[in-house]
């Protein structure tokens, strides 16, 4: 099997972990407490970011936040003709930091596993969407066909063109998901079914961490103009309704 590193053992690291170590030799890197005894009882090495990203694939699984000085880390250890891969929820910007930051000798491709933990513990992963941007190298094709081989129903489009359309489907859906979970809305007697919609949503996104919403929100060029569109629109209604 082919030797791959994993950086990043949070919660969707672990999941991509626990899929992966069926298809490659897995070794994962993380500087969070407890992550080595997470990794052995998953059945996977542990290892140091040099170790992960020394090897054939490497896996990127970090918070966006952290992606540049993790590619900034990874770069010297990265051997020619690796494949370089990021999870991140956008993908504009860690694109462009690959390309700018990691040596020419490797292969990258951008992806964007559209669910986590609870979508796959409810649904398992056929039928789930998995996004491939590619950005060096024809590899891509590969990374497309795994996930085809997993059951995920991939879409293979560029960077700006997935950041665009995740301007409405997550900024503006997590939004207004994060902002019912705060409010904690409660599961009413007399919940009709668009409520119980809202309930349900708020179920998917409650458990997601702030570094997910915060990069979603602030990482994506695109998402400023639509979710201000979307405040100034409700200011609009309910100003309406008051005159």
């Amino acid at each position: 099997m082919k030797s791959l590193g994993l950086i990043g053992f949070g919660q969707f690291g672990q999941l991509a972990a626990g899929v992966l170590k069926d298809h490659f030799d897995v070794l994962v890197s993380d500087r969070a407490p407890g992550a080595a005894g997470k990794a052995a009882a998953l059945g996977v090495g542990f290892g140091s970011v040099e170790e992960a990203a020394s090897r054939e694939i490497v896996v990127v699984a970090v918070p966006v936040v952290a992606m540049r000085e993790v590619f900034t880390a990874m770069a010297p250890h990265l051997k020619p003709g690796a494949l370089v891969v990021d999870v991140g929820s956008v993908k504009v910007l860690p694109a462009r930091w690959m390309t700018e930051l990691l040596p020419a000798h490797v292969e990258i491709v951008a992806t964007h596993p559209l669910f986590g933990p609870q979508s796959v513990a409810r649904d398992g992963l056929p039928g789930l969407r998995f996004v491939v941007c590619p950005v060096r190298g024809d590899r891509y094709e590969k990374v497309a066909a795994f996930g085809r081989s997993l059951g995920l129903a991939v879409t293979v489009t560029t960077p700006e063109e997935h950041d665009r359309e995740m301007a409405y489907v997550q900024a503006l859906t997590h939004l207004i998901g994060r902002s019912l979970v705060n409010l904690g809305i409660p599961d009413e007697r007399l919940a009709t079914q668009s409520y119980q919609h809202l309930l349900e949503l708020c179920g998917l996104i409650g458990a997601d961490t702030f570094e997910l919403f915060k990069a979603i929100q602030t990482q994506n060029p695109y998402a400023p103009e639509v979710v201000d569109a979307f405040v100034r629109e409700a200011r609009s209604l309910l100003d309406q309704v008051k005159t």
